[in-house]
């Protein structure tokens, strides 16, 4: 069983949330409620526990105050809000998951089995770092970012990133320093993630950093040669979105 707490600063919410994880999460056992960041922090440090559920809005400081305050964090992290306003961006490049309220049960579920899986390793220390520091950023301009792999996650600072390139449902993603991690989402989700002002899908196969393109090619689509010697098609209905990046 994994010892978690609830803090929220509604009791309403914090009972729904409880009555789903006893029936839908049985590998979660509850061993704390909290309604503020005061009495989250002395029962963390009381219980020790594994894993917290966390409200973001909470009186007297929010759940970033709170861990700002607790770090470093030996827990793992699930944050849930009725606000939306929230960058999601922020969130998905620090790897850490963040539900809405009314809670979803296969979200919930989800997040949840992640977080067990989670709970061995050595990583979330830096992920809550590194949210920490993307919430002092505007949205355009986080620096880095949290990689998931088979085996953990690799932290990293996205202009390092010179190209993504999809296999199948995963993603392998060169760096300046000649590595080639492999990611363990596909390529559509680093589209959506990274900056659109600095990386461009050129092919379905390509996403490439526009600051690591050292020629273009013409053709029917052209090609592009990438800091680190490949040598990558532009798809011909990618073209001109691409050639418009540079005007």
């Amino acid at each position: 069983m994994i010892k978690a707490l609830i803090v929220d600063d509604e009791p309403k919410n914090i009972r729904i949330l409880k009555n789903l994880l006893e029936e839908f999460c049985p590998q979660v056992e509850i061993c704390g409620e909290a309604e503020n960041t005061e009495t989250a922090i002395n029962l963390i440090e009381e219980q020790n526990p594994e894993l917290v559920f966390l409200d973001i809005e909470m009186p007297y400081g929010n759940a970033f105050d709170l861990l700002d305050s607790l770090i470093p964090i030996d827990f793992e992290v699930i944050f849930i809000t009725a606000f939306d306003n929230y960058s999601l961006k922020a969130f998905k490049y620090s790897a850490l998951d963040y539900l809405l309220k009314p809670v979803d049960i296969s979200e919930l579920q989800a997040a949840t089995n992640k977080a067990v899986q989670r709970i061995a390793g050595k990583n979330i220390n830096q992920q809550v770092a590194l949210l920490l520091s993307n919430f002092k950023n505007t949205q355009n301009n986080l620096q880095k970012i949290a990689i998931p792999t088979m085996d953990g996650f690799v932290f990293m600072n996205v202009e390092d990133i010179i190209r993504c390139e999809s296999n199948a449902a995963y993603t392998y993603i060169y760096t300046i320093r000649n590595e080639k991690i492999i990611a363990s989402k596909n390529i559509k989700e680093y589209e959506e993630l990274l900056p659109s002002s600095i990386f461009c899908r050129i092919h379905n196969s390509h996403l490439v950093n526009l600051n690591r393109i050292k020629k273009y090619s013409k053709g029917r689509g052209g090609t592009v040669i990438m800091e680190d010697g490949a040598i990558l098609e532009v798809a011909s209905r990618r073209r001109d979105d691409f050639l418009a990046m540079f005007k």
